[in-house]
């Protein structure tokens, strides 16, 4: 079976999943996330913990069914078994085994028993696959997932069972990050959009994410920490760690939605990066930044940090709490004022670029995701980190995206890197012209070609100047400019000469001349209608 297939399958197999979940009333419902993302991920485990077994002790592999070649072991034998398995690979009993639930599909309480089964595995596992909170509390790998059901639980559930018989996962583990993050992609594709509320998630495009990464560790690295802490599901962290290498990196999150905290551990057992799960906090990063230097009260540096914050959100509520002495160093360039009109527009990203600058180790880099006005803002606290990341030589670059590279918000971005390193020159960026436009649902999006990725990662790691493309310039020159960091406003501003001779330019003027008057015919017309319509309001 190729990627291909195997891929399709596996599509089909979620698309399986929702089909059930809306049969039993749960379709768009909001617990229907968990139910698919739960069982997909026990089928993973499953289907991961045989190839595992099998390939440590070739004669289970051998058997004509590898469960039952199980069941004969002593329990001395399989806890030696056990024992041998990698981190990355859950502990599995007997009776957690997929074609035990489905023998005992037609029992009485069926749904208890596939309830129970996933708790159990939970608890076995709990010390290595739990995401934590900020305060110490656990929230393990699986739930009670038929409790979403009105009625009929045992139907669901032998339902939702016999999906997964007829589907293996086991021929494909030697896959990496390029596969399963397609997959990743359409699991969670209609549960990870913003307007969720107040903390909403967003998902960002995996183009953006392959830059920043393929930009902030162009060269070959070991045993280095990683950090995101606004972390969402995970994508430009996955992106990061597949560049490095899983085995040479350490992850660090945080971030305060369950929801995503959920999902970013899915990621990571997917790719290889279970070891990173226990840092994985679901918490207040602003208000309680969890990882500390070696248990003490200073944050953790870390080696490279990659974020797309949410832009503005109402945070008056901890506002005051973060106004602190011992939050002077964090927030250097200051905290952005409630906004009693609008409190929902109060600039957080602001106050999470800051908080990333305070957390990088002393040759740290990072890339974070900001709204181009950002890099061009005359005064403030934007003005204020610029400046800051210039009097101390640790800005790498920007790179301005096309606009609409987000479905989900017409905010143009920029991606700000910051490189503790780089003490000589900044490489400026304009990929604002870059791109195709296209529909995605009611959204227009700015789709990069393969190409202009690469067009891209090469110019800024390369430190190219391109005409009206990229500019390499000096902290010096950026002081000079009022620290702004668009490519534009140092570009050299070029006027061609072109000889013409007096017929066409009379030509072109009379052209002008022609636009210009039905312009100003249209805009008396309009004037006329409006001053109608004026007129004719009553109160």
């Amino acid at each position: 079976m190729t990627s291909q297939e195997f891929k399709t399958k596996a599509i089909a197999l979620i698309d399986d999943l929702k089909g059930v979940c809306a049969n039993y009333g749960l379709g768009n419902d909001g617990n229907e996330f968990k139910i698919i993302t739960q069982i997909f991920l026990y089928k993973f485990l499953n289907d991961k913990f045989a190839h595992e077994v099998k390939r440590i002790d070739p004669s289970v592999g051998q058997a004509a069914s590898w469960e039952e070649a199980l069941l004969q072991k002593s329990a001395e034998d399989y806890e030696m078994l056990l024992l041998q398995l990698g981190a990355d690979t859950a502990r599995l009993k007997p009776e957690h085994f997929l074609s035990s639930l489905w023998a005992k599909q037609n029992d009485d309480n069926f749904a208890a028993t596939l309830d129970a089964t996933l708790l159990s595995i939970a608890t076995l596992n709990s010390d290595i696959f739990s995401v934590m909170t900020n305060d110490g509390q656990k929230i393990v790998l699986f739930e009670a997932v038929t409790q979403y059901v009105a009625s009929q639980r045992d139907d669901f559930a032998r339902a939702i069972i016999n999906k997964l018989i007829p589907f293996s996962f086991e021929r494909i583990f030697s896959e990496k990050f390029d596969f399963y993050a397609t997959l990743f992609e359409y699991l969670i594709k209609d549960y990870n959009k913003d307007g969720g509320g107040k903390y909403a998630e967003y998902y960002t495009p995996h183009a953006v994410a392959k830059i920043m990464a393929a930009c902030l560790v162009p060269e070959e690295v070991q045993d280095v920490t990683c950090y995101d802490p606004s972390a969402g599901s995970g994508t430009l962290l996955m992106n990061l760690a597949h560049g490095i290498g899983e085995d040479r990196c350490t992850i660090y999150t945080q971030d305060i939605s369950q929801k995503s905290s959920s999902l970013l551990r899915l990621n990571l057992i997917l790719n290889n990066l279970v070891h990173s799960i226990p840092n994985v906090i679901q918490g207040n990063t602003i208000l309680e930044p969890y990882h500390r230097q070696d248990g003490g009260n200073e944050l953790k540096k870390f080696d490279f940090i990659v974020s797309n914050p949410p832009f503005k959100l109402d945070f008056s509520d901890f506002r005051d709490q973060l106004d602190t002495k011992a939050n002077q160093q964090r927030f250097f360039s200051g905290i952005p004022k409630v906004k009693p009109k609008s409190k929902e527009k109060m600039e957080i990203y602001l106050l999470f670029v800051q908080h990333i600058i305070h957390s990088l180790a002393k040759n740290g880099r990072a890339a974070v995701v900001v709204p181009t006005g950002f890099i061009t803002a005359q005064s403030g606290i934007e003005h204020g980190i610029r400046e800051h990341l210039v009097k101390n030589k640790m800005l790498g670059g920007v790179i301005s995206m096309p606009s609409n590279i987000f479905a989900t918000t017409g905010t143009n971005v920029s991606i700000l890197f910051i490189d503790a390193t780089n003490k000589g020159e900044i490489i400026l960026i304009d990929a604002s012209k870059l791109g195709e436009k296209v529909k995605e649902g009611k959204n227009q999006k700015t789709l990069l070609s393969a190409d202009e990725e690469q067009r891209i990662i090469e110019t800024f790691n390369q430190k190219k100047a391109i005409e009206d493309f990229s500019i390499v310039v000096s902290y010096d020159e950026v002081e000079a400019k009022n620290y702004s960091l668009s490519a534009g406003q140092y570009f050299d501003v070029k006027i061609e000469h072109v000889e013409i001779t007096q017929e066409e330019f009379q030509k072109k003027l009379f052209n002008h001349q022609t636009t210009l008057n039905s312009l100003f015919e249209t805009s008396h017309y309009l004037e006329s209608e409006i001053q109608n319509h004026l007129g004719g309001l009553k109160l």
